[in-house]
């Protein structure tokens, strides 16, 4: 039976359930530690890779060699800060999502060349190194762990659902985003297709007892709550 824990609660650097419009803070996603068989997963590795080795031994006293698994709901610097960390681990997302990134990564890189902008350059060679070491994510990732995509808000966004005996977790990633985000039915402004990240939206609370959300801290559904 797969287990779990949250290694690291994620923000929005601007909620617009909260009137922000801009960003206020350094945006990151939650990250979620899985064991399950005889796999140690990590999902979205958001925090720097210094920071995210302490937070997972004072939280699960595993190491980075310990995790044989990194799973990111997402491609994206938000998704991938602590990505070096864990070296030895087998670097996993949904094939649609790696299909998009390779797809525009070269042509955001040349655009960012000739406008010479530095920062920008910086970051996405960054995921292009990140990306050559990427792997398809199978439909079963252990038993017990499985591939649920979740398109819109991003091209191939896709969560982990976990089946225990009594109930099913779904690692949603920023299909959905918060317990605000639940709690209103709402999506994140800005998705890629915001029809698909509706429907997603919907699957989701079909399917999950409990949710672990792409910017906060496990809640439960409360569309499926016993009284």
């Amino acid at each position: 039976m797969p287990d779990y824990r949250v290694i690291s609660m994620g923000t929005l650097a601007a909620n617009s359930l909260w009137n922000e419009s801009a960003p206020v803070r350094t945006g990151h996603c939650t990250t979620t530690l899985i064991e399950a068989d005889d796999a140690l997963i990590i999902v979205d590795p958001s925090l720097p890779a210094q920071v995210l080795a302490v937070r997972l031994h004072e939280l699960s006293g595993k190491l980075p060699t310990d995790v044989t698994h990194v799973f990111c709901t997402g491609f994206s610097d938000e998704h991938t800060g602590g990505m070096d960390a864990f070296p030895s681990a087998t670097w996993l997302c949904s094939e649609t999502e790696l299909e998009q990134a390779r797809e525009a990564i070269g042509d955001d890189l040349h655009a960012a060349r000739t406008a010479q902008a530095t920062d920008a350059v910086a970051s996405l060679e960054r995921l292009e190194l990140l990306l050559g070491r990427m792997h398809s994510c199978p439909d079963s990732l252990v038993d017990g762990v499985d591939l649920f995509p979740l398109p819109g808000v991003r091209p191939g966004t896709a969560g982990l659902l976990l089946v225990q005996p009594t109930s099913t977790v779904l690692i949603s990633g920023d299909a959905i985003a918060s317990s605000d985000h639940l709690s209103k039915g709402q999506v994140l402004p800005g998705c890629f297709n915001r029809e698909q990240a509706m429907e997603s939206f919907k699957e989701a609370i079909e399917i999950a007892d409990v949710i672990v959300p792409g910017r906060g801290n496990v809640v439960l559904n409360p569309l499926r709550m016993r009284p």
